[in-house]
């Protein structure tokens, strides 16, 4: 194989790591958004009167092991207003929890 060929190859290479790692940390991003919308319901945290506070979104100066994607997803979460913020750390759903009827009978 020519030299062209070989570094065409491996920059093609390069860009579908990248991009595969990108596709990876977006996954990731929504698990932990899915898992923070599921703990807050469970813990039927719907109004500011039931609001939690979530121990593992708090920042830490140190700590080991794997990246833990919760404090980015729940910024994403308050930015994109399913979650509300309140003062002390605490949290809540910012939708209804129960579903709403429309005119047909059938849920929205």
């Amino acid at each position: 194989m020519s030299d062209t060929v070989k570094i065409i190859l491996m920059i093609l290479i390069m860009i579908g790591v990248l991009i595969v790692t990108l596709h990876i940390a977006a996954w990731k991003m929504k698990r932990a958004g899915d898992f923070i919308l599921r703990d807050l319901r469970n813990k039927k945290a719907f109004d500011p009167f039931s609001a939690i506070e979530l121990p593992y979104c708090k920042s830490s100066m140190f700590r080991i092991g794997l990246r833990d994607y919760r404090p980015k997803a729940l910024s994403a979460l308050l930015q994109s207003g399913k979650v509300l913020g309140l003062e002390g750390g605490r949290y809540c759903l910012k939708e209804d929890p129960t579903p709403t009827k429309t005119g047909d009978g059938a849920a929205a």
